[in-house]
């Protein structure tokens, strides 16, 4: 399917728009909530096909390194492949507007956790709604990924909510009807699922995991385990991994290793390996477009 090309920027009450972009019809951002529980404000971008839909729409988180200058260019690689597979492409920007334009991935400052993935749940469903306010989307088939920090998130994203009175339980039970996590971390606790390998992973609709076996930022074997915790009676967790392939296995640059970088897997806490591995990438495509093929379009 074409792309009409271009991207539409919603941030802080105003639309950057470049020459030939479709139009959302929307004068402003999405709609958040605040870690104190007030109504917040976040940037997004919007990317969608050629033609007037209704098209099935995928949210794509960042990861560590946000959208601005620093960023990996993760989701806005992951976006061409799905809008040249007829999808709406919805990209919230946790970071920029809350004082982390460069990211996290080498900030161990208190203010990290205001961005944290438990944090940027209610992004993900405010950008979910805001999705379905799209006149070219259809509202009833959207799906959901991300890569390591947006991978963490949409672990936490898809978690079966405890009880009705849960926050966001509501949005989550109608919510996404699948998603994909790259490189995630698996070592944290989830609900049931606890990073010492203990509990069940139970997630709202399906979930892909894809990781690399050389990941020394977030392992593959937590993931491996999660997967498998996974109730058989409920939504399959699914996983994938690629042999020899690092963290960020999804990038088009080279494998590096920076000293630098925030890593709770590391016996120091810092320094960690990324690098893209051109089979992995293929296949990822492959599995990502295929797993959305199923339980989204």
């Amino acid at each position: 399917m074409a792309r009409r090309h271009g991207r539409i920027a919603l941030g802080l009450g105003l639309i950057a728009a470049v020459a030939g972009c479709a139009t959302t019809g929307s004068d402003f951002p999405i709609r958040t909530t605040a870690p104190n529980g007030l109504p917040d404000r976040i940037p997004a971008t919007v990317d969608r096909p050629a033609g007037p839909g209704p098209f099935p729409a995928i949210v794509v988180l960042h990861d560590c390194s946000g959208v601005g200058p620093q960023s990996s260019g993760a989701p806005a690689r992951w976006s061409r492949e799905l809008v040249a597979h007829g999808y709406v492409v919805v990209i919230p920007d946790s970071f920029t507007t809350r004082g982390h334009p460069d990211g996290v991935c080498t900030d161990a400052s208190p203010t990290r956790a205001e961005v944290s993935p438990s944090r940027r749940v209610y992004d993900v469903y405010a950008a979910l709604a805001y999705a379905r306010t799209l006149p070219f989307v259809d509202g009833r088939r959207v799906g959901l990924m991300g890569g390591s920090h947006g991978g963490t998130t949409t672990l936490q994203a898809m978690l079966a909510p405890a009880s009705a009175g849960e926050p966001l339980a509501t949005a989550r039970q109608g919510g996404f009807l699948g998603a994909v996590a790259l490189y995630p971390s698996c070592r944290v606790t989830l609900g049931d699922w606890h990073g010492d390998g203990s509990g069940a992973y139970r997630p709202v609709a399906p979930v892909l995991i894809l990781v690399g076996d050389k990941d020394d930022w977030t392992p593959a074997e937590p993931c491996r385990r999660l997967a498998i915790s996974a109730p058989p009676s409920g939504p399959p967790v699914m996983i994938r991994i690629y042999p020899g392939a690092h963290h960020a296995f999804d990038s088009d640059r080279p494998v590096r290793y920076v000293a630098a970088r925030v890593n709770s897997s590391a016996p120091t806490g810092r320094g960690a390996t990324t690098g893209g591995d051109p089979q992995a990438w293929a296949d990822s495509i492959t599995q990502v477009t295929e797993f959305f093929g199923r339980y989204i379009k």
